[in-house]
């Protein structure tokens, strides 16, 4: 058993998945000392359905082949909007239009030194 990777290491593989899968819009919010649920947030699009479902499948594969465990996802069965809970980093992948309506960025992002791009 493999020891889980620390946040940053999490963090960057999947900002490296999302990279190859063409995700777009893709925006890191920095919760170290905000939340105690989670480091980061990542928030991201797929340009359709399937687009996000690729995307969040391919992310949660390489979060597997990681060591990561107990990962909780939500949302495959629409592709509307899918949740992606690996403890250290959440991940949310939207079609832009349910992306634009919950508008999670701006959420977090009330207090300007909460963002980090």
């Amino acid at each position: 058993m493999k020891a889980q990777p620390d946040a940053d290491k999490t963090l960057n593989m999947i900002l490296s998945r999302l990279d190859d899968m063409k995700a777009e819009e893709t925006i890191t919010i920095d919760l170290r000392g905000k939340s105690a649920f989670s480091d980061y947030m990542i928030v991201t699009s797929g340009r359709a359905n399937r687009h996000v479902g690729a995307i969040a499948e391919n992310v949660t594969k390489a979060l597997k082949e990681t060591g990561i465990k107990n990962i909780h996802v939500e949302g495959l069965p629409n592709c509307d909007w899918v949740l992606i809970d690996s403890g250290d980093v959440v991940v949310h992948v939207f079609r832009p239009e349910v992306r634009e309506f919950y508008n999670l960025e701006r959420l977090w992002t009330q207090n300007p030194a909460a963002a980090a791009i």
